[in-house]
């Protein structure tokens, strides 16, 4: 495996990975009517490129409008008649704009344009803008379903703080619909420059994506994201493997068994699962392919499970086995890096948490692409990952998130965003 040890920035990991060609700012420019999941989709892509290292900046166009207009306006406001509504609109896009480019310009990488963009002059506008500064892609999420678009404006209502001092729900969903006719009258489809459409991407069935002029090592790791995202809530279970024998002993690694108390655990877990999944049509258990976790799932029944070498706890090399303590005493240097930089520092022949991150990549995949809950049993390494780019936490924090043995961390899934429960059994 590359090595990762040693780097000296967040995106270490992406560095390594980019060509001299690929390494440059990128703009991904969202497009589309309001409701149809920009934000949710920009706060998605967002996360997963942080977690993979890129320095990923989220730029929402609403939040510059309601800082320089307030939040009162009505739809009258986002007529395509109201000239004065469409220079205000424009000034704060390019206000947006402007701090993206600056940021790139300190060293921001990849900046994600969070606005409906939904004319080519707003879109021109953008181009002209990011000349000779940036790449820029569109991303324009389409949907066609009135169930999904009812479902989304209600939740704007709710969420949006433009009508967070509107007391009269049925006033602010009627002023919502009277600004999304007033948008749909303008909207004009991308067909320029290099874009991405997702079309329906909450069905499974008639989802689509379409991509122009789309190419590069970063913008096609994207693209392979996208097509596995959709809105369909689901809860995922993230637990560590019962207590081990090693945990017992304070060692790390190994292929141990479960001791007496982790023995308890699966069975708690076991009753857990059955009881917060026994509605579900569909579940799986994940496991690593190491004894603790198989063992931890042995007693839930009816779902299929599969065993994933990917979440395999992180490698210790040569440490494998021994005690933090062993390791100061016998390798005092070793010991002293790891305490230095635990994100960047690979055990000998072992690995570091940047590596391990990469090979949790097509795991992150899979979660996102899958429709029905999924139980991973893991490890404390996997499991710090994993829970780092749900909470959409710092690189440098990966390895001292807290991560207690015997807890279920409840991971939502859905349009409102991710929302956690944690569950103690022991």
């Amino acid at each position: 495996m590359p090595s990762a040890a040693g780097a000296g920035a967040a995106g270490a990991v992406a560095d390594r990975l980019l060509g001299p060609k690929e390494r440059r700012r990128l703009a991904i420019v969202l497009v589309g009517l309001p409701a149809r999941g920009k934000t949710f989709t920009a706060a998605k892509l967002t996360r997963y490129l942080r977690w993979l290292g890129h320095d990923t900046k989220h730029f929402n166009v609403g939040k510059y409008r309601r800082l320089k207009h307030g939040c009162t306006q009505n739809a009258d406001f986002f007529r395509s008649d109201n000239q004065e509504g469409i220079d205000a609109r424009n000034e704060v896009a390019a206000l947006a704009m402007d701090d993206m480019l600056s940021w790139m310009d300190e060293g921001g990488q990849v900046g994600v344009f969070d606005a409906t963009n939904s004319t080519k002059l707003r879109r021109k506008m953008l181009l002209t803008m990011a000349e000779g500064k940036c790449q820029v892609i569109f991303l324009e999420t389409i949907c066609k379903d009135p169930a999904v678009i009812d479902q989304n404006i209600r939740l704007k209502i709710r969420k949006s703080p433009d009508y967070a001092d509107q007391p009269d729900y049925e006033a602010a969903l009627a002023d919502f619909k009277a600004r999304l006719v007033n948008y749909s009258k303008a909207y004009e489809p991308v067909d320029e420059g290099s874009y991405i459409k997702m079309i329906d991407m909450v069905s499974e069935q008639d989802g689509q994506m379409q991509v122009n002029n789309i190419s590069g090592y970063l913008p096609g790791r994207i693209v392979f994201f996208l097509v596995n995202t959709h809105l369909t809530p689901r809860p995922i279970l993230l637990t560590r493997h019962g207590e081990s024998m090693f945990n017992l002993n304070g060692r790390i690694g190994g292929d141990p068994e479960l001791s007496a108390t982790g023995d308890i655990y699966a069975t708690k877990l076991a009753s857990f699962v059955h009881k917060r999944l026994k509605s579900q049509h569909s579940a799986s258990i994940w496991t690593s392919t190491l004894r603790r976790t198989i063992l931890t799932a042995t007693h839930i029944t009816g779902f299929p499970k599969v065993q994933w070498r990917a979440l395999d706890e992180i490698d210790a090399g040569i440490c494998d086995g021994m005690t933090y303590e062993e390791i100061k005493e016998t390798m005092p240097d070793e010991y002293q890096s790891r305490k230095l930089d635990k994100l960047r520092y690979r055990y000998p022949r072992g690995e570091s948490y940047l590596d391990v991150i990469q090979r949790l990549e097509p795991v992150i995949v899979e979660l996102e692409r899958q429709r029905s809950p999924v139980v991973v049993v893991a490890h404390q390494a996997i499991l710090r990952s994993l829970y780092a780019y749900f909470t959409d936490k710092p690189l440098d924090e990966i390895p001292h998130i807290e991560m207690p043995l015997h807890t279920i961390i409840e991971i939502q899934m859905g349009v409102p965003g991710v929302q956690e429960k944690r569950y103690k059994l022991l």
